[in-house]
Protein backbone atom coordinates (compact mmCIF):
# COMPACT_ATOMS: atom_id res chain seq x y z
CA UNK A 1 0.00 0.00 0.00
CA UNK A 2 1.46 3.30 -1.09
CA UNK A 3 1.78 5.98 1.60
CA UNK A 4 -0.15 9.21 1.12
CA UNK A 5 2.28 11.97 0.15
CA UNK A 6 1.42 15.36 1.59
CA UNK A 7 2.32 18.12 -0.87
CA UNK A 8 1.86 21.90 -0.54
CA UNK A 9 -1.04 21.63 -2.99
CA UNK A 10 -2.91 18.98 -1.00
CA UNK A 11 -2.25 20.89 2.21
CA UNK A 12 -3.78 23.99 0.67
CA UNK A 13 -6.84 22.03 -0.46
CA UNK A 14 -7.31 20.60 3.02
CA UNK A 15 -7.00 24.08 4.53
CA UNK A 16 -9.77 25.41 2.29
CA UNK A 17 -11.96 22.43 3.15
CA UNK A 18 -11.43 23.04 6.85
CA UNK A 19 -12.30 26.72 6.43
CA UNK A 20 -15.54 25.84 4.65
CA UNK A 21 -16.43 23.28 7.30
CA UNK A 22 -15.71 25.76 10.09
CA UNK A 23 -18.05 28.31 8.48
CA UNK A 24 -20.72 25.63 8.12
CA UNK A 25 -20.41 24.46 11.72
CA UNK A 26 -20.74 28.01 13.02
CA UNK A 27 -23.84 28.51 10.87
CA UNK A 28 -25.54 25.37 12.17
CA UNK A 29 -24.54 25.90 15.81
CA UNK A 30 -25.09 29.65 16.25
CA UNK A 31 -28.90 29.81 16.62
CA UNK A 32 -28.98 26.77 18.93
CA UNK A 33 -26.11 27.99 21.10
CA UNK A 34 -27.54 31.51 21.43
CA UNK A 35 -31.05 30.38 22.36
CA UNK A 36 -30.04 27.60 24.76
CA UNK A 37 -27.15 29.55 26.23
CA UNK A 38 -29.33 32.51 27.07
CA UNK A 39 -32.05 30.32 28.59
CA UNK A 40 -29.53 28.45 30.75
CA UNK A 41 -27.34 31.36 31.84
CA UNK A 42 -29.78 34.25 32.03
CA UNK A 43 -33.29 32.85 31.85
CA UNK A 44 -36.18 34.78 30.41
CA UNK A 45 -37.92 34.42 27.08
CA UNK A 46 -36.74 34.34 23.51
CA UNK A 47 -35.33 37.42 21.83
CA UNK A 48 -37.06 39.06 18.88
CA UNK A 49 -34.24 38.07 16.53
CA UNK A 50 -30.86 36.38 16.42
CA UNK A 51 -29.31 39.85 16.48
CA UNK A 52 -31.18 40.62 19.69
CA UNK A 53 -28.87 38.24 21.56
CA UNK A 54 -26.23 40.96 21.33
CA UNK A 55 -27.99 42.56 24.30
CA UNK A 56 -27.92 39.39 26.44
CA UNK A 57 -25.28 37.35 28.23
CA UNK A 58 -24.58 35.71 24.84
CA UNK A 59 -23.16 38.89 23.31
CA UNK A 60 -19.62 37.50 23.17
CA UNK A 61 -20.77 34.35 21.39
CA UNK A 62 -22.76 36.34 18.83
CA UNK A 63 -20.05 38.90 18.09
CA UNK A 64 -17.27 36.31 18.16
CA UNK A 65 -19.12 33.98 15.80
CA UNK A 66 -19.86 36.70 13.25
CA UNK A 67 -16.27 37.98 13.37
CA UNK A 68 -14.98 34.40 13.00
CA UNK A 69 -17.19 33.87 9.95
CA UNK A 70 -15.96 37.17 8.55
CA UNK A 71 -12.33 36.19 9.12
CA UNK A 72 -12.84 32.80 7.47
CA UNK A 73 -14.51 34.42 4.48
CA UNK A 74 -11.68 36.95 4.15
CA UNK A 75 -9.29 34.00 4.02
CA UNK A 76 -11.41 32.18 1.44
CA UNK A 77 -10.11 32.11 -2.11
CA UNK A 78 -12.28 30.67 -4.86
CA UNK A 79 -11.77 29.89 -8.50
CA UNK A 80 -11.70 33.47 -9.80
CA UNK A 81 -11.99 37.12 -8.88
CA UNK A 82 -15.79 36.96 -8.57
CA UNK A 83 -15.44 34.27 -5.90
CA UNK A 84 -12.92 36.39 -4.04
CA UNK A 85 -15.03 39.54 -4.34
CA UNK A 86 -18.14 37.83 -3.00
CA UNK A 87 -16.15 36.33 -0.15
CA UNK A 88 -14.72 39.72 0.80
CA UNK A 89 -18.11 41.45 0.62
CA UNK A 90 -19.74 38.75 2.76
CA UNK A 91 -16.83 38.93 5.22
CA UNK A 92 -17.16 42.69 5.75
CA UNK A 93 -20.93 42.35 6.07
CA UNK A 94 -20.61 39.53 8.64
CA UNK A 95 -18.25 41.60 10.79
CA UNK A 96 -20.60 44.57 10.45
CA UNK A 97 -23.51 42.44 11.69
CA UNK A 98 -21.52 41.56 14.79
CA UNK A 99 -20.16 45.02 15.57
CA UNK A 100 -23.23 47.18 14.84
CA UNK A 101 -26.10 46.01 17.10
CA UNK A 102 -29.83 46.45 16.73
CA UNK A 103 -31.45 49.13 18.85
CA UNK A 104 -33.35 48.28 22.02
CA UNK A 105 -36.07 50.05 23.96
CA UNK A 106 -39.24 51.85 22.87
CA UNK A 107 -37.52 55.13 22.00
CA UNK A 108 -33.90 54.58 20.86
CA UNK A 109 -31.64 57.54 20.19
CA UNK A 110 -30.83 58.78 16.69
CA UNK A 111 -27.37 57.24 16.98
CA UNK A 112 -28.83 53.86 17.98
CA UNK A 113 -31.21 53.96 15.03
CA UNK A 114 -28.33 54.79 12.67
CA UNK A 115 -26.27 51.89 14.05
CA UNK A 116 -29.28 49.59 13.61
CA UNK A 117 -29.63 50.72 10.00
CA UNK A 118 -26.00 49.76 9.37
CA UNK A 119 -26.73 46.40 11.01
CA UNK A 120 -29.76 45.73 8.82
CA UNK A 121 -27.89 46.68 5.64
CA UNK A 122 -24.96 44.43 6.58
CA UNK A 123 -27.30 41.52 7.36
CA UNK A 124 -29.09 41.90 4.02
CA UNK A 125 -25.79 42.12 2.10
CA UNK A 126 -24.45 39.10 4.00
CA UNK A 127 -27.36 36.81 3.14
CA UNK A 128 -27.77 38.05 -0.43
CA UNK A 129 -24.06 37.48 -1.09
CA UNK A 130 -24.22 34.00 0.42
CA UNK A 131 -27.23 33.29 -1.79
CA UNK A 132 -25.12 34.28 -4.79
CA UNK A 133 -22.51 31.76 -3.65
CA UNK A 134 -25.14 29.02 -3.41
CA UNK A 135 -27.07 29.77 -6.59
CA UNK A 136 -24.27 30.69 -8.99
CA UNK A 137 -20.76 30.04 -7.68
CA UNK A 138 -20.93 26.75 -5.80
CA UNK A 139 -22.88 25.16 -8.66
CA UNK A 140 -20.16 25.66 -11.24
CA UNK A 141 -17.97 22.78 -12.41
CA UNK A 142 -14.94 22.49 -14.66
CA UNK A 143 -16.24 19.47 -16.56
CA UNK A 144 -19.27 17.26 -16.83
CA UNK A 145 -20.86 17.18 -13.35
CA UNK A 146 -20.91 13.86 -11.57
CA UNK A 147 -24.08 12.43 -10.10
CA UNK A 148 -22.98 13.49 -6.63
CA UNK A 149 -22.15 16.96 -7.93
CA UNK A 150 -25.70 17.26 -9.28
CA UNK A 151 -26.99 16.33 -5.83
CA UNK A 152 -24.79 18.97 -4.25
CA UNK A 153 -26.04 21.55 -6.72
CA UNK A 154 -29.62 20.83 -5.72
CA UNK A 155 -28.67 21.38 -2.09
CA UNK A 156 -26.88 24.64 -2.94
CA UNK A 157 -29.84 25.98 -4.90
CA UNK A 158 -32.26 24.99 -2.16
CA UNK A 159 -30.14 26.71 0.48
CA UNK A 160 -29.80 29.85 -1.63
CA UNK A 161 -33.56 29.96 -2.22
CA UNK A 162 -34.28 29.43 1.49
CA UNK A 163 -32.06 32.38 2.43
CA UNK A 164 -33.73 34.68 -0.09
CA UNK A 165 -37.23 33.58 0.93
CA UNK A 166 -36.42 34.13 4.60
CA UNK A 167 -35.13 37.63 3.83
CA UNK A 168 -38.25 38.46 1.84
CA UNK A 169 -40.54 37.19 4.60
CA UNK A 170 -38.63 39.21 7.22
CA UNK A 171 -39.12 42.34 5.11
CA UNK A 172 -42.83 41.63 4.61
CA UNK A 173 -43.31 40.96 8.32
CA UNK A 174 -41.62 44.23 9.21
CA UNK A 175 -43.74 46.24 6.78
CA UNK A 176 -47.21 44.85 7.46
CA UNK A 177 -47.42 42.15 10.13
CA UNK A 178 -44.97 43.12 12.88
CA UNK A 179 -47.62 43.87 15.53
CA UNK A 180 -49.80 40.87 14.67
CA UNK A 181 -47.02 38.28 14.62
CA UNK A 182 -44.77 39.73 17.35
CA UNK A 183 -45.67 37.09 19.99
CA UNK A 184 -44.53 34.31 17.62
CA UNK A 185 -41.01 35.78 17.17
CA UNK A 186 -41.10 35.32 13.37
CA UNK A 187 -37.84 37.19 12.73
CA UNK A 188 -35.98 34.91 15.13
CA UNK A 189 -37.18 31.75 13.35
CA UNK A 190 -36.70 33.15 9.85
CA UNK A 191 -33.17 34.32 10.63
CA UNK A 192 -32.43 30.93 12.16
CA UNK A 193 -33.71 29.21 9.00
CA UNK A 194 -31.49 31.39 6.82
CA UNK A 195 -28.46 30.72 9.03
CA UNK A 196 -29.11 26.97 9.02
CA UNK A 197 -29.32 27.02 5.21
CA UNK A 198 -26.04 28.94 5.07
CA UNK A 199 -24.41 26.36 7.37
CA UNK A 200 -25.63 23.37 5.36
CA UNK A 201 -24.38 24.87 2.08
CA UNK A 202 -20.88 25.44 3.46
CA UNK A 203 -20.70 22.00 5.04
CA UNK A 204 -21.55 20.50 1.66
CA UNK A 205 -18.95 22.72 0.00
CA UNK A 206 -16.42 21.58 2.59
CA UNK A 207 -17.15 17.96 1.57
CA UNK A 208 -18.51 17.02 4.96
CA UNK A 209 -21.74 16.03 3.22
CA UNK A 210 -22.34 14.54 -0.25
CA UNK A 211 -18.67 14.19 -1.10
CA UNK A 212 -17.65 12.25 -4.20
CA UNK A 213 -16.73 8.59 -3.59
Amino acid sequence: MQPVVQTPQTGLVHSYLYLRRAVGVIGLALPVVLVLGKLLLEGGGLQESISGYYHTVMRGVFVGSMCAVGTFLLSYRGHDRLDDLCGNVAAVAAIGVGLFPVAVGPDPSATARLVETVHVVCAAVFFVTLSVFCLFLFTRSTGAPTRRKCSRNRVYRTCGAVMLVCLALIALEGLWLADVLAPLKPVLWLESGAIFAFGVAWLVKGKTLLRDP
